[in-house]
């Protein structure tokens, strides 16, 4: 974010000036995966990157649409209305009250998971992600709604790095498949840069180029835009929908900006054919378990001292809860080095190929995409008999410890877990 941008821009407390300063000047000349640095806990926010999963369908009747719609040209449109809906809360600076965010997120620990749904007129969407990867990270998702048939499934790979400013770049892929029509979506993700690094006043920014392609042959190609210094608006985007191999046809045209308003045109005759708000999605709640009846990997359980000394702007605790989870973390993959082992992932799987994404990814000719969708080397995906495992011995019971001497953190999880008979750490 520029400075000059002053209605923006809100100054970094006086108390934290040589901090943010030092921790520039680090990150400036770090060489490698910014993801391992340790930030000042006063930029850290109260959410760990494992919930972020949860913006994918915080629309839940956007995300279920392109199920009802029969005409596969205008189900392409509906899945971008979809992708575009989920940008503005994942990417703002600001919560939904006008309140600045801190910008730092949590990093989640191997096998953490967050678990939560959403309830409306859209019936209900449910969500299971897990952080399958720690080194390099990597969060494996699923979204689903059974009633409309239809979900969402995939694997984001972070790489952050430095140049000029932090940049972020998101390997990895979702595919969402629709029952009705058995049509998948490859998805890509754009890039992510932050603007306002020497003001202390960030401001997260879309680039690049990001693909949705239809297994009935539609090509959906977004751009993306930033406010430069003399021209432009800050994010801004440019997408078009065509068939495959025709971009120079393209069938639909949407552009504005996503996180307020964008209009979407028919090419041919170039009629207006929707005016987008995003302004005006609803936000049914998330709802999620209550921390204690929570297992002991799940995020908000076991953040949850680092969480209630973040929100007292107590830094010194911060520091100590988040360390004491780090440390604990740390003699665990000692411990299964040792033992020789790996730690086994609940709800994921890795495998060495999605042949569904491969096809779809192969249709992008003369784009990158093999090399942007690859997490690292590393696929993860949906192990629905793992799933459906857990879910019979909770139906009869079965639960995983829950003793309070887990609520400090994950400590004490070299222990086995009943519900998928697989040691957890």
């Amino acid at each position: 974010m520029s400075s000059i941008n002053n209605c923006d821009n809100e100054k970094l407390p006086a108390q934290h000036k040589n901090s943010w300063l030092s921790f520039i000047k680090s990150i400036a000349t770090f060489k490698g995966d910014l993801s391992s640095v340790t930030a000042p806990p006063f930029l850290l926010s109260p959410q760990s990157i494992v919930e972020y999963s949860a913006y994918w369908a915080e629309h839940p009747a956007l995300f279920v649409a392109p199920a009802h719609e029969n005409d596969a040209q205008k189900r392409a449109l509906c899945v971008l209305k979809w992708f575009l809906s989920t940008l503005k809360q994942q990417h703002s600076n600001k919560d939904e009250n006008g309140k600045k965010k801190k910008m730092k997120p949590l990093n989640p620990f191997l096998g953490e998971l967050f678990l939560g749904k959403w309830v409306d007129e859209a019936g209900t969407t449910e969500l299971i992600s897990e952080q399958v990867s720690h080194h390099p990270p990597a969060t494996a998702f699923n979204l689903w709604n059974d009633e409309h048939g239809i979900r969402l499934q995939g694997h984001i790979a972070p790489k952050v790095y430095f140049s000029g400013t932090v940049n972020i770049d998101r390997k990895g892929y979702g595919v969402m498949h629709i029952d009705k029509y058995d049509e998948d979506h490859l998805v890509t993700m754009p890039k992510v840069h932050v603007e306002g690094l020497m003001t202390g006043s960030l401001q997260p920014e879309l680039s690049g180029v990001s693909y949705i392609r239809s297994s009935s042959g539609f090509t959906t190609k977004i751009e993306y835009s930033s406010k430069g210094w003399l021209s432009g608006k800050r994010n801004s985007f440019t997408a078009k929908i065509y068939h495959d191999n025709n971009e120079k046809d393209p069938i639909y045209l949407a552009e504005g900006i996503w996180s307020e308003k964008y209009i979407i045109k028919e090419c041919k005759g170039s009629r207006v054919i929707e005016t987008v708000n995003v302004n005006t999605y609803s936000r049914p709640p998330l709802q999620v378990a209550p921390v204690e009846h929570q297992h002991p990997l799940e995020s908000r359980r076991a953040w949850k001292h680092v969480v209630e000394a973040i929100h007292k702007g107590d830094i010194f605790a911060v520091g100590h809860h988040k360390s004491k989870i780090e440390n604990e973390q740390r003699d665990l993959r000692k411990i299964e080095k040792g033992e020789g082992r790996e730690f086994a992932r609940r709800y994921f799987t890795r495998a060495k190929e999605d042949l569904t994404a491969e096809k779809l990814a192969e249709g992008l000719k003369g784009t990158s995409m093999k090399g942007e969708m690859d997490a690292h080397h590393m696929i993860w995906l949906w192990d629905e008999e793992k799933y459906q495992r857990i879910q019979e011995n909770s139906r009869n019971g079965i639960k995983s410890p829950t003793h309070a001497r887990f609520d400090s953190g994950v400590s004490g999880m070299h222990i086995m877990d009943t519900n998928s008979h697989e040691v957890l750490a």
